[in-house]
Parts: C-alpha cells; structure tokens; sequence
C-alpha cells in the first residue's frame, strides 16, 4: 500500500508542485499570471483551504455540439490525480458543478426543469468497511470510481474507513461499501461484524446504498460455510446463504441488471468457490449472461434487497461499468434529496475509456461462454498449512 503522506512523483516537500515536464502529455499548469488562477472555484460550506495534493482542480469545462462534456484540466496544488489513499478519513477536492438538476423529461415531462444543484448537495458520504482487511482483486477501485464520478461533477464526497472495532451510525452515510477476502480475513471481519449488524441493517431498511462484492455478498447473508467446515454467521441482511464448493469458478463473467426500469450489461471477474443460494427474501443482482453467477446453475448473478446491491464479480467492477456506478450516485442523491433517483440526471462524461474497459470484459467473457472454467482446490484438512500433505 501507497504512504498516504507522499506526494506525487516529482513534488516538492515545499510547495507541493510538480516540475511541467512531470506532467502528462497536455497538461501544464497555468503561467502564474494565469487569470484562470484567480478564479478558484466557490463551494457552499466548503471547508478547504487549499486544494489538496491528491488531485486537480477542474478549471475549465467545455461542452461539444453533441452535448458530451469534455474536461479542460489545468493542474494546480500538486499536479495530475493521484488515487488518494482509501483507508484514511479524507474529503476529496470539490470540483465545479456539472450536475444538471432534475430531469424535466423524467416521469412524463411533469418534473421542474431544474433543481438542487450539486453546489448547494451536502457531501455524498461513503462509509468503505474493512479497507485493511478485505483488499483484494483491487475491489478499492469501485471507491475510487464513486468518487471522481461524483467529484468531476462537482458534488463533493466523504469517504469513512470503517475497520475492526469501529461502531459508526450507518444511517448518516449515503453509501456503504463491503469488499471481498480469504476466508482468513473473512472470519476475523465476521467475528467483528455483529456489533455494527443493528447499526447496517437499520440503514438498509432506511434505503441507505450497501454494495457488496464476494465476501461482502456472503457475509451480508445469514452465514458462510466454508470448505474446512467452518461456519461464519452473516449479518442476516439479506435472506440468502453460501457453503464452499469442490471447485472455484475463475472467469471474466456478465450479467444483465435492472435499475430504474433500465437494464444493462454488467461485466467483471469472478473468482470465488462459494455456492450461494438466495431465500424468498431477495432477488438476483443479475441474470447470468456469461460465467457463473452465484453457484454455476440457476443463472442468478449476486442479490439485491432495496439498495443493497451484492455481487461475485470482481475487476474492480464499478469503473468499467459507469452506467452502474452513476446508477448508485442518482439512488443516492435521490434519496438525499427526497426525489425518485429516475428523476435525477446526472451531466454527461465522457466514458471513452471506461467503454472500451467494458466491451473489452465483455467479449472475453462471451468468448469463454458456455465453456465455463472451474478450477479443482486443493483439498486441505483445518489447521493444514499450502503445501503440506493431507493425511496419511
């Protein structure tokens, strides 16, 4: 992991500058007589004194005939975005606003034209539980992609690590952020996890965003078995439970989900062998286009119950799936708005990038279609180390 103190390459520890030349291709900072420097930014009950060394201030921002936004990027404070470190308590920079309000075609053109604007939006909260403990298959990057989504248009985010011993109030996030681990991480955060139970499970019913990968997906079910026998209770949050399987599916997959009337094809990486079967209580995530999903035969992908979205694919998952990722933004700006999250349009990116990550998963994945890959664990008795022999 990265030290959260260090600047980006290049920086001094004196003005928190980068020499041009460190700079990528077509980003310099502004000439010091720059006017664009005497007009940063304004943020209603904005606190920040500086711009942090984390990111760049958006200075600019032109909008192309066909309407799809295009970012002039003028550094300042530190040079290009650098992924801030997700395991500390931190506010991101506050960007100019480019959310567009309400939208006045939504719910047959009966909508104001215009409404809250995300200059006067509190922070979108995010509460990520575990960063130290469940980090792997680079689940981080959905934060990352929750905040510069939400940040490019200028809504500004609070993220909240939540670690082992931590008692937060979850109804005072709008997000909630639950990753995947080894089943020797995983017990420890189970063995932790039910004292914040009541706290996350009355959020959930109070519409508070949960989203879940893998082990999260598990352990918000009412338990976990895994493949030495050894169960771990779950937060019973959603009416489903998972036993370890004889084989781990690892696969690019795909499933089609459903938001707002809405459906979409969502892509990953599913690494789990974790046979997971949902009760009554909940639906699927998804329907399995391709891979898996939850146990390699009814064809469901992950669960949803309200606004708690949990899934088995990894990638990380939110940044090569923008449609999702601003899908969970509108919920919650929605919901903090008191607005159906139909009714809340979000400015339009440009998703060039995040396009070509997607369709690049997604034909791996259809590639693979219907010659599912399963791997056989070893088989190891409880207490036996990798590589020793079992029994005699």
């Amino acid at each position: 992991m990265s030290d959260p103190k260090n600047d980006a390459p290049g920086g001094s520890p004196t003005d928190g500058k980068q020499p041009d030349a460190a700079l990528p291709p077509g980003r310099r900072r502004p000439a010091a007589d720059s006017p664009d420097q005497d007009r940063a930014p304004k943020q209603r009950g904005a606190t920040r004194a500086a711009t942090p060394s984390h990111g760049p201030d958006v200075r600019s921002i032109d909008i192309d005939d066909n309407s799809k936004t295009k970012l002039n990027w003028h550094a300042s404070g530190g040079g290009p975005a650098m992924p801030r470190p997700f395991v500390s308590t931190t506010k991101g920079p506050v960007y100019p606003s480019r959310v567009t309000g309400i939208d006045s075609t939504a719910m047959g053109g009966t909508a104001p034209a215009t409404g809250p604007s995300s200059g006067d939006h509190k922070p979108i909260r995010i509460a990520h539980l575990y960063p130290s403990l469940l980090n792997v298959a680079g689940d981080g990057g959905n934060l990352i992609a929750l905040e510069r989504r939400a940040q490019w248009r200028g809504i500004p985010v609070e993220t909240v690590a939540v670690e082992k011993g931590d008692q937060p109030d979850f109804r005072t996030f709008d997000i909630v952020l639950f990753h995947g681990g080894q089943d020797v991480e995983m017990a420890v955060v189970a063995a932790d996890l039910t004292g914040k139970v009541p706290s996350l499970r009355r959020a959930a019913e109070e519409g508070v965003i949960v989203f879940a990968v893998c082990a999260g997906l598990q352990l918000l079910g009412h338990r976990y078995v895994s493949n030495s026998g050894e169960e771990m209770l779950g937060a019973g949050i959603l009416d489903l439970e998972t036993f370890g399987g004889p084989q781990r599916f690892m696969q690019h997959a795909a499933c089609e989900v459903t938001i707002d009337g809405r459906t979409e094809t969502v892509v990953g990486f599913e690494n789990h062998s974790g046979l997971t079967q949902l009760g009554p209580g909940c639906e699927p995530f998804g329907r399995v286009v391709a891979g898996a999903g939850n146990n390699g035969r009814d064809g469901f992908e992950g669960a949803r119950w309200r606004n708690v979205f949990a899934t088995y694919l990894h990638g990380p998952c939110l940044p090569k799936n923008p449609w999702l990722t601003d899908s969970l933004l509108k919920i919650a700006i929605g919901r903090a708005e008191n607005v159906p999250s139909s009714m809340v349009r979000l400015s339009l990116l440009d998703d060039g990038l995040e396009r070509r990550a997607h369709d690049t998963a997604l034909a791996k994945a259809m590639a693979n279609r219907g010659r599912r890959t399963a791997l056989e664990p070893a088989k190891l008795t409880r207490g036996q180390r990798p590589g020793s022999q079992a029994g005699t």
